[in-house]
Formats: C-alpha cells, sequence, structure tokens
C-alpha cells in the first residue's frame, strides 16, 4: 500500500518517529507543524490520508478537520493527549476515521494508516450489487461507495458507509459492536465499542426521517444493531 500522508503535529519528536514508520511502510510522509500552512498545501495537492493532531498552535484541530473536509473526501486520523472516552467519542462523531491517544505505539498508527485506507479505497472487497430499499428510497452502490436518499446524494465517510454496507447486506440480522468492529472497520484491539455508536449515530443523522426513530439502523437493546428496511426485489 501507498500513498502521500499529511503529518500534522506541533510535536517535532513524535513527528519525527512516525513519519520513519510511515515511510518504512511504503507510504510518502508530510509533516506540518502548522495547521493553516498544511491546509494550504492540501487545497494544492489532497493528500490520501491525514494525520491530525488536535493540539495546534495556530488553529483547532477540530476547525481545521471540517476544512480540511471542505476540501475534498480525505481520510482523517484524530490523535490527541485528550484522553477521556467523551471526547474519543466526539471526535469520532465529527466524522473522523479514527481516533488515537497519545502516548500511542508508531506501529500501531502505521497499521491504523493501512486500515483506513483499506476501508476508504474499497480494499480487496468484491464490490457488490446496490441495495435498493423502499422502492429506491434508500440506494448503496459498494462500488462506489455512494448513497442516495430519495435521489439525492448523501455523503457518507468510508467507515460509516461499510458498517451500512454490512448491515444492509443482511437485514434483520443483528449484529454485535464486535461482529461490526470485525467485519466494517477491521480492527483487532480492544475497547472501541463507543467507535460504533458513534459511527451510528453520524449514519441515522445523515440517512433516517427522524434519528431518535430510526426506520433502517435499529438498537437492539443489550446486542447490537440490526437493518429494518426491506431489500426491493
Amino acid at each position: 500500500m501507498s500513498g502521500t500522508i499529511f503529518i500534522i503535529e506541533d510535536d517535532p519528536k513524535i513527528a519525527r518517529v512516525v513519519k520513519a514508520y510511515l515511510e518504512g511502510a511504503g507510504f510518502a510522509a508530510r509533516h506540518f507543524v502548522e495547521g493553516l500552512v498544511a491546509l494550504e498545501e492540501a487545497r494544492r495537492h489532497l493528500p490520501d490520508l491525514v494525520i491530525l493532531d488536535l493540539m495546534l498552535p495556530d488553529i483547532s484541530g477540530e476547525d481545521l478537520f471540517q476544512d480540511l473536509k471542505a476540501i475534498g473526501d480525505v481520510p482523517v486520523i484524530m490523535v490527541t493527549s485528550k484522553s477521556s472516552e467523551e471526547e474519543r467519542v466526539a471526535g469520532l462523531a465529527l466524522g473522523a476515521d479514527d481516533y488515537v491517544v497519545k502516548p500511542f505505539s508508531p506501529r500501531e498508527l502505521a497499521f491504523r494508516v493501512q486500515a483506513v485506507l483499506k476501508r476508504f479505497q474499497g480494499g480487496q472487497d468484491h464490490p457488490g450489487k446496490i441495495l435498493s430499499f423502499g422502492g429506491g428510497h434508500l440506494i448503496l452502490d459498494p462500488q462506489t461507495f455512494g448513497v442516495r436518499l430519495d435521489g439525492d446524494p448523501v455523503t457518507l465517510t468510508a467507515s460509516e458507509f461499510r458498517i451500512l454496507r454490512v448491515l444492509a447486506e443482511q437485514p434483520g440480522r443483528i449484529f454485535s459492536r464486535e461482529e461490526l468492529i470485525q467485519k466494517a472497520l477491521d480492527y483487532h484491539f480492544e475497547g472501541y465499542d463507543r467507535t460504533v455508536d458513534a459511527h451510528i449515530k453520524n449514519i441515522r443523522r445523515k440517512i433516517e426521517a427522524d434519528p431518535k426513530k430510526p426506520h433502517y439502523v435499529q438498537t437492539v437493546y443489550g446486542v447490537g444493531y440490526r437493518f429494518g428496511g426491506r431489500r426491493d426485489l
């Protein structure tokens, strides 16, 4: 796997180690201390992935994240010293593809980069057939990662799309959070139940008429989630 990775991090020691690991994994890595400089470069050459420290000297990481997403659909891994579960979930709720808390293993971060890019690019998954529900009310195209709601495009992150696809391919089947992590997110680490919940919340906000009373992505309390829509023939 290859590609250009932007490392937006004001700690030179952390950035140097991360850059070395990524280059060792075959990526072209570029380090930026200031978020606004990275943003201008992203406008000229959109990277394949961004590793974003939320504590930057010139702009908040959350604001920079929104600015990057406005430029293009680039996957972002947030990195921060904020370690509480609520803060981690809040970062994912913004639409981040992953979230890493300092101190972290550079080797694990390199693995996460590969996993996020695999999800974002479709990996080695077979494209599969277009999934249609409610007489074309909701349409998923696995080949393009495209989603349409009443004919209008819906923007999902790669992680959100893959979770929705796993659920939609088997309507009515209940998936535990652990199953969704394995099947959709390719994680092999513990402690990511709330990650799934954050992605589900985002999916509902984007495709449900009433996110508090979801028709498609339903919670089975104490077990997990299932897809409630009926597939068109």
